[in-house]
Formats: C-alpha cells, sequence, structure tokens
C-alpha cells in the first residue's frame, strides 16, 4: 500500500481512527478555517477554502478507484478525504463578512458549520443519499458535497437568527 496514497485519502491518518473517522476527518478543515479567521480577513479563509475543496475533490476522485482496491470495499470508512471535502465546502458557503472579525462568532460558525455537516453527512436525506450510487471516487466524493448545501443554509438561518444585527 503506498504510504502516501493512504496519507491523502485518510486526510493524513485521521480516517485509521478507529471510532468515528468521518467525524475526525472532518476536523481539519474546521481548525484551518478558524486559525485563518482569526486574521480578520474572509478572503483569506474563502481561498483556503477553494483550495481545500478542489484538492480534496481532485484527489478523492483520482485515487478513489485505488482506494475502494486497497480496502476491499465501496467506500472504505478510512476514506475520509471527502468529509475535507464537504466540510470545507460548508464552511466556504459561511458569510464570513458578517461572521469575522468577532473571535467569539467564529468560534461558534466554525462549531455549528462542523455539526450541520456531520448531521446532514450522517443522516443523508434524500437526495443525498441517491448520490452514493456513482462509481469509484465520485460516489465517494458527491454525497458530501451535497450535505455541505443544506448544512451551510442551516448555518446561515442560525446566523441571521442569533447574531446581532
Amino acid at each position: 500500500m503506498s504510504t502516501t496514497r493512504k496519507l491523502l485519502m485518510t486526510a493524513g491518518g485521521t480516517g485509521l481512527v478507529k471510532v468515528a473517522p468521518g467525524t475526525w476527518g472532518s476536523v481539519p478543515p474546521v481548525i484551518i478555517a478558524f486559525l485563518l479567521g482569526l486574521t480578520g480577513e474572509a478572503w483569506v479563509v474563502d481561498w483556503a477554502m477553494v483550495l481545500i475543496v478542489i484538492l480534496s475533490c481532485w484527489i478523492c476522485v483520482g485515487l478513489g478507484p485505488w482506494a475502494e482496491e486497497c480496502w476491499g470495499c465501496k467506500d472504505p470508512q478510512q476514506v475520509v478525504i471527502d468529509e475535507v471535502a464537504g466540510q470545507a465546502l460548508t464552511l466556504l458557503l459561511l458569510p464570513w463578512m458578517w461572521i469575522l472579525p468577532s473571535t467569539q462568532w467564529l468560534a461558534i460558525s466554525c462549531g455549528m458549520a462542523f455539526a450541520a455537516f456531520r448531521i446532514f453527512d450522517i443522516l443523508k436525506p434524500l437526495p443525498i443519499r441517491s448520490l452514493q450510487r456513482y462509481p469509484k471516487g465520485w460516489g465517494v466524493l458527491l454525497d458530501d458535497l451535497a450535505a455541505a448545501i443544506p448544512a451551510a443554509i442551516l448555518c446561515w438561518i442560525l446566523l441571521l437568527l442569533l447574531m446581532p444585527s
């Protein structure tokens, strides 16, 4: 097994954690968004999330067939680069220009985005679940990207309701 490919597909090994690997795989983009948000610059967070989404998608689709062969099943639980992509997309879709420069709202928003994405990724309501039928890396990836959309919408609604005007 190629160590580099394994590290990429498991998001630096987070997917190898035995308990809740998808949850652990969702953590790196949240940490990155939080740390970059401390700069107070919305564009810095946005561009970092764009880069993470693009790279994660490319890795997931490109190495998806290898991962399924390596671990011997469709959508192996160790593969969490799809969670990285979905979580980063959720974060990308947040209204950072409202959230920053408040450190309090930065922390709340990152936590909210993490929880919302995990809920939609785990529950996979229709039509999200149906996207898993696509072959190889596409089926692994598309449901996570789709889960990011309602997660981001939920975050927007909560931010509109909770943030002072």
